[in-house]
C-alpha cells in the first residue's frame, strides 16, 4: 500500500508504469490543449504537472469561475532522457515539442531543475497572490526565510517600493512574481 505524502498525489494518482525517475521537461502544446494533453499523457503513464490558477471570467449576462493554465501553451512532464520516452510524449496529439532542444538535437529538450518545478508548485498550492513578470536572467538571487515560502529561491525585484520574488522557469522563459511583504530573505 502506497503512502500519500504530497497533496498533489490526491489530485493526480500515479498510473501503472508512471516514471518516477527522470527529469522534468517543458512541453509546448497547441493553444488551449494543455488539459487534454495532460490527460493523454497520464493515460500513457507519464508523470505530468500542469499548474492551473482560478480566474473569474465575466460576460454581459453571467460570470463563471474557471481553471486556466498558469503558462499558456506549456506544461511539464517527467521523463527519462531516452528517445523512447521522448517519442512517447511527442506522439501525443496536441504536443508541439519539447522546449529547449540543442541545434544538433532539436527534440531532446532541456531538463528543468526540480527546484524550479517545486517553486511553481508551491505558489500554486498555497494560492499566493502573483502577477506575470517579464523573464529575468539577471538580478540578485535571494532565498526566503520563514513562512509558507521558506527556502524558496528567486530573483529580488522592487517596484514602487514593493519587494517581490520572481520565480522563473528557464526552459519556457516565463516568470511569475510574488509579493515578499512580511517575509525576510537572505542573499544566496
Amino acid at each position: 500500500m502506497a503512502t500519500i505524502t504530497q497533496p498533489w498525489d490526491l489530485v493526480q494518482p500515479a498510473a501503472a508504469g508512471t516514471l518516477e525517475e527522470g527529469n522534468w521537461y517543458a512541453l509546448q502544446t497547441r493553444a488551449r490543449h494543455e488539459k487534454m494533453v495532460e490527460q493523454r499523457l497520464l493515460e500513457r503513464g507519464v508523470t505530468t504537472f500542469l499548474p492551473v490558477v482560478t480566474e473569474v471570467h465575466r460576460w454581459s449576462d453571467r460570470k463563471k469561475t474557471v481553471q486556466v493554465p498558469l503558462f499558456n501553451c506549456y506544461m511539464f512532464a517527467k521523463l527519462a532522457p531516452t528517445n523512447t520516452d521522448r517519442l512517447r510524449v511527442l506522439r501525443v496529439d496536441g504536443v508541439l515539442g519539447l522546449v529547449g532542444g540543442l541545434a544538433g538535437a532539436p527534440y531532446a529538450g532541456a531538463a528543468i531543475p526540480e527546484e524550479q518545478i517545486e517553486a511553481v508548485r508551491t505558489l500554486v498550492e498555497e494560492r499566493m497572490p502573483w502577477a506575470p513578470h517579464p523573464f529575468l536572467k539577471i538580478g540578485q538571487r535571494v532565498r526566503v526565510r520563514g513562512g509558507a515560502l521558506d527556502g524558496m529561491e528567486g530573483i529580488l525585484v522592487a517596484r514602487n517600493g514593493n519587494r517581490s520574488l520572481v520565480i522563473s522557469v528557464d526552459a519556457i522563459q516565463r516568470s511569475i512574481a510574488v509579493s515578499l511583504a512580511g517575509y525576510s530573505f537572505e542573499v544566496v
